[in-house]
C-alpha cells in the first residue's frame, strides 16, 4: 500500500510538472521506477500506459485553457506514434539488465539538457517570430522524440517541447499545450509495442493504476499553472531532479563506492541549489525592470 502511495504521489508531481512544462512525466516517473529496481521495459511500460490517461486529461484541460494549435498536434502524431511504436518493440526484446545503465546515462542527459535549457537559454518575454513549421520539421521531430520516449521512458517532452521553443515561432504556452496533447497517441502507439513484445503478465496493472490517479488529479491543476508560475523555475527544479535520481541508478548500476557516491551527490545538490537560487534572482529582476 505504502508503494501505491508513493507512485501516486509520483504520477501527480511529475503530471504537475509535464502539465506546466510540457516535458518530464515520462522521465521523471520512469526515472523513479528504475530507483525503485523495476526493469527497464517493465518501467517504461507501465508509465505509458498510464499516460494513455494522463495525457487524454491534460490534453482536454490545455484545449479548455486555449493553450493548444491544433495544426501543430495533428503534423506531431503521425510520425511520433511511428516512432513510438518502433521504440517500444526494440526496448522489450532487449534483456532489462543489459539496457538499463544505457537508459540512465540517456535519462541523465535529458536532465541535464533540461536543467541547462530552462537556465541559461529559456526567454519568456521573447515574442514569437512571425512565420509556419513546413512538414518537413515534424517528421523527423516527431520520430525522433516518438522514439526516444518508448526507449527511454521519457523524451517525447524534452526533446520536442525545446526545440519548438527554440524555434521562437509559437508562444510558450502553445508549445507546452500542443506538445501535451499529442503525447496522447505516442503514449498508445507505446503501449501497443510494449503490450506485443512483453504481454501483460509483466505489467503491474496496480502500479499504473495509482500513476494514472495522481497524474488525473493533476492534469486540470497543471494546465492553469502554464498562466501563473515562471516556466523557468519548473524547468530548473525538474531538471535536478531527473540529474539527482538517475545518476543514483547509474552509480548502483555501476558498483561506484558509497563515499564517492555521496561526494557525487553532495557536489550535484549544490550545483542545483545554486541554479534554482540564479533563477529565481532573474526572475526577481525582471520583475523590478517591468
Amino acid at each position: 500500500m505504502r508503494r501505491l502511495i508513493v507512485l501516486a504521489l509520483i504520477g501527480l508531481a511529475a503530471q504537475l510538472v509535464d502539465g506546466s512544462l510540457g516535458m518530464a512525466y515520462g522521465v521523471t516517473s520512469t526515472s523513479l521506477l528504475l530507483m525503485f529496481g523495476i526493469a527497464p521495459a517493465v518501467a517504461s511500460a507501465s508509465v505509458h500506459m498510464a499516460e494513455v490517461v494522463t495525457t487524454a486529461a491534460s490534453g482536454v484541460s490545455h484545449i479548455r485553457f486555449g493553450n493548444v494549435d491544433k495544426q501543430v498536434v495533428y503534423r506531431l502524431i503521425i510520425p511520433g506514434s511511428i516512432g513510438a511504436f518502433i521504440g517500444a518493440c526494440f526496448l522489450g526484446s532487449i534483456p532489462g539488465h543489459l539496457i538499463k545503465p544505457y537508459i540512465s546515462v540517456f535519462l541523465l542527459m535529458l536532465g541535464v539538457f533540461v536543467l541547462y535549457r530552462f537556465l541559461f537559454k529559456f526567454n519568456p518575454s521573447k515574442k514569437p517570430a512571425k512565420g509556419k513549421f513546413g512538414k518537413k520539421f515534424f517528421i523527423p521531430l516527431g520520430f525522433i522524440a516518438g522514439f526516444f520516449d518508448a526507449t527511454g521512458g521519457g523524451g517525447w517532452g524534452p526533446i520536442a517541447t525545446p526545440v519548438l521553443l527554440t524555434s521562437n515561432r509559437m508562444e510558450p504556452r502553445k508549445v507546452i499545450g500542443s506538445v501535451d496533447t499529442s503525447e496522447f497517441a505516442i503514449a498508445v502507439s507505446s503501449t501497443l509495442g510494449f503490450l506485443l513484445t512483453l504481454g501483460w503478465s509483466t505489467i503491474n496493472v496496480q502500479w499504473v493504476l495509482a500513476l494514472m490517479i495522481g497524474g488525473i488529479i493533476a492534469a486540470p491543476i497543471a494546465a492553469w499553472l502554464v498562466k501563473i508560475i515562471p516556466t523557468n523555475l519548473l524547468g530548473t527544479l525538474v531538471g535536478g531532479i531527473i540529474i539527482l535520481t538517475n545518476i543514483r541508478t547509474l552509480f548502483g548500476a555501476l558498483d561506484v563506492s558509497q563515499s564517492i557516491a555521496q561526494y557525487t551527490y553532495f557536489g550535484l545538490i549544490f550545483l542545483w541549489a545554486a541554479s534554482v537560487i540564479a533563477v529565481i534572482y532573474k526572475i526577481k529582476k525582471v520583475a523590478v525592470e517591468v
